[in-house]
């Protein structure tokens, strides 16, 4: 299962919030790709996933904002 959560326009800690509450259902190997623009994201999702036992993936920069697709382990 591969899912996204548009977080753009939403401020710290709003993203990783999002993210924590889409992740909890999922079974492991499932993955979600965060859309973020606060500059916060960048350390906020790897410091939430390293926290949390929470593959991240990729990270991949477009114009507007960063893409984040993690896994749960």
């Amino acid at each position: 299962m591969s899912e996204t959560i548009d977080a753009i326009g939403l401020l710290c800690p709003l993203p990783v919030l999002k993210l924590r509450k889409r992740l909890k259902p999922l079974a492991a190997g499932d993955q979600i790709t965060l859309l973020a623009d606060d500059p916060a994201a960048l350390v906020d999702v790897p410091h939430f996933c390293a926290e949390s036992g929470i593959k991240l993936v990729s990270t991949t920069e477009a114009e507007t904002h960063v893409a984040y697709t993690v896994e749960k382990v």
